[in-house]
């Protein structure tokens, strides 16, 4: 596994996703937040959903704004560049900056078309085909 380019112990990462009244569905992000610490990030990590579930983005934020923190890492959870990624994602980072000016809030890019992405494709027909 490659080593996180996250900027050490002053960076928070907030790992954004739409969210879901299924409780199930929202433990997705929380195992890929653990999988962060795991792999030896050493600042913040929360999750924060857009709407259906708790916390809300801005609430998730600010917890990871502890003392030290000097820049928070917004990944977006998101397949597709829709309006919440292209538009409602920039709203709440310029928000963020507003209230915290002294904090660097990042929007990193969504999941999209990551190139492993055509693995993890690739990766799941062929788990399908071993379900048949």
């Amino acid at each position: 596994m490659q080593s996180l380019p996250t900027g050490g112990e002053s960076t928070a990462v907030l790992l954004i996703a739409h969210g879901s009244r299924r409780p199930e569905a929202n433990a997705d992000l929380l195992q890929i937040a653990e999988g962060l610490r795991v792999a030896g990030h050493a600042g913040p990590i929360a999750c924060g959903y857009l709407e259906l579930a708790e916390p809300d983005i801005p609430t998730a934020a600010r917890s990871c704004l502890v003392p030290g923190i000097n820049r928070l890492l917004m990944l977006p959870y998101f397949l597709s560049a829709g309006v919440h990624v292209s538009a409602d994602l920039e709203e709440f980072r310029q928000q963020l900056s507003e209230e915290f000016p002294q904090v660097e809030f990042v929007l990193c890019p969504h999941l999209g078309l990551h190139p492993l992405m055509i693995q993890i494709v690739q990766d799941r027909l062929s788990e399908g085909l071993a379900r048949v």
